[in-house]
């Protein structure tokens, strides 16, 4: 895990990004985390609100997800192949950030007095429609981010300031339940429904921005035209053809990226180890430490989140200093290595004797998630460099979709291995607070330990990526006598 010895090299006047712009990039990171915390924190819901079996609460977070794997890349290479006036990203920014709220919004208003199998179609059929509109917000807003700066350490502010305020979304989210089951609203369902609409107009209004306010770096890279690009039938059968062709190449060309590749595999490890036991955590607190009374232990969840949230802030701002002194890469084992002691913190401190001790473990927990996505995001921009230096193209689209695509699949995974998951430990939402001691032993053994050998994991695959400040400046510094700066 050694380094050459790194020298600080001071970021260039026209390579600062003003704050006004990092506050724009940041409010469509903070309208990306409501999105999913709305599409994911809301579903035990379904469970606890309209009485689904676990398994189908996890199928309808997973089936949606894995369209995914075609509309993630397929819209990066659209957004990376587009020309107009107003840029690569910003047209489908602006659209996405429109739609995807209203599709969510909508998304709730589910009648009443239906069977479960109704309730389950219509919620699979109306999820497909949601994820696709968020593709078309989220895959442009993210490659837009990239090409932002071309800086090493500028990347890694950028991000942390992006995180930082995208960050207030987990501030909100673990309130989902405490909020639906207010007295104001006839029951958890009438909550979800206007939970929904509530975020569908906050995440609209902050989604719009990145669109409104940025400019993008690489809009005015030329694509070779050819007389075939004259508009017949048979030039336009061609033109399918070879848009085929170039976003498989394009595909291909992206996963033959060695340090890419660790990079997904670590934040697949890292998130989705966490997203996999996501709802234990919630499950753990209503059914063992306080027997099954959801509005007590609904606080408790509340706080619990809340304090995770409020360390993360801290946690962003310390990764992007230490990203910036020692290295992206040694950044992240330090924050890793803290958030796998709060992990197993977590098994002393499931008290119900003492249930102030749920506290303790979050702001340690926080160093995983708070500084995976400062981290990644600023070293898959190094990466479209590099990749830009041995292809001649810029691919910030194609990087970003699959990336995401890989953060995607894997809580698609996770939310549908977390129901079966959650069914395997025999809990039974008929026995309420009754549950039986293995239930709420294995409960407690797999919130500890699969986030934990998780994270362990990813740390051995980016000990191993090799994209070190100076080779970013000299990968940088080829493409500039190449092309000229921009």
């Amino acid at each position: 895990m050694s380094q050459p010895p790194r020298t600080h090299t001071p970021t260039a006047p026209q390579d600062r990004i003003p704050l006004l712009g990092m506050g724009a990039y940041g409010a469509g990171g903070l309208a990306n985390n409501l999105l999913a915390a709305g599409s994911g924190g809301m579903m035990i819901a379904l469970n606890l609100g309209y009485g689904m079996n676990p398994a189908l609460v996890g199928l309808l977070g997973a089936l949606p997800r894995l369209t995914d794997a075609v509309t993630d890349p397929v819209m990066g290479h659209i957004s990376d192949h587009t020309r107009s006036r107003w840029g690569r990203r910003r047209p489908y920014i602006l659209v996405g950030a429109l739609l995807a709220p209203a599709v969510l919004a909508m998304l709730w208003q589910l009648p009443e007095g239906r069977s479960e199998s109704f309730y389950f179609n219509y919620f699979l059929i109306g999820s497909f429609v949601f994820y696709l509109a968020y593709t078309v917000f989220a895959t442009p807003w993210v490659a837009l981010g990239y090409e932002l700066t071309p800086d090493y350490n500028e990347r890694t502010r950028l991000m942390g300031v992006q995180n930082f305020i995208a960050q207030a979304a987990w501030l909100i989210a673990p309130w989902f339940l405490w909020f639906m089951e207010r007295p104001v609203f006839a029951d958890m369902r009438d909550g979800a429904a206007s939970l929904a609409v509530l975020l569908a107009l906050g995440c609209a209004g902050l989604g719009v921005l990145p669109a409104l306010f940025l400019r993008e770096r690489h809009a005015d890279v030329e694509v070779p035209r050819s007389p075939k690009d004259t508009p017949t039938v048979a030039n336009a059968l061609d033109a399918g053809a070879n848009a085929v062709a170039a976003f498989v190449v394009g595909f291909g060309k992206t996963l033959a990226s060695l340090d890419f590749l660790k990079l997904c595999g670590a934040t697949f490890l890292v998130f989705n180890g966490f997203q996999l036991i996501a709802a234990f955590q919630s499950y753990v607190i209503i059914f063992y430490v306080f027997a099954g009374d959801q509005d007590a232990a609904a606080q408790w969840v509340g706080w619990a989140g809340t304090v995770s949230a409020v360390a993360t802030f801290g946690v962003i701002a310390l990764t992007t200093v230490l990203g910036t002194w020692i290295g992206k890469r040694h950044a992240f084992f330090v924050c890793i290595g803290i958030s796998t002691i709060g992990y197993g913190l977590k098994w002393f401190c499931y008290d119900p004797a003492n249930p102030w001790l749920l506290l303790l473990p979050a702001p340690l927990m926080a160093f995983g998630l708070g500084s995976l996505f400062t981290l990644m995001g600023s070293m898959v921009a190094d990466v479209c460099d590099q990749d830009e230096l041995k292809t001649g193209e810029r691919r910030e689209g194609m990087y970003g979709s699959i990336f995401w695509w890989v953060v995607k699949l894997g809580m698609a995974a996770a939310l549908a291995g977390g129901g079966f998951l959650l069914n395997a430990t025999g809990f039974d939402v008929a026995l309420a607070g009754a549950q039986t001691e293995r239930t709420l032993f294995l409960m407690r053994l797999f919130d500890v330990t699969v986030p934990l050998v998780a994270s362990i994991v990813a740390m051995l695959l980016v000990a191993s990526y090799g994209i070190t400040e100076s080779k970013a400046r000299a990968n940088r510094a080829a493409l500039e006598a190449r092309r000229g700066v921009r």
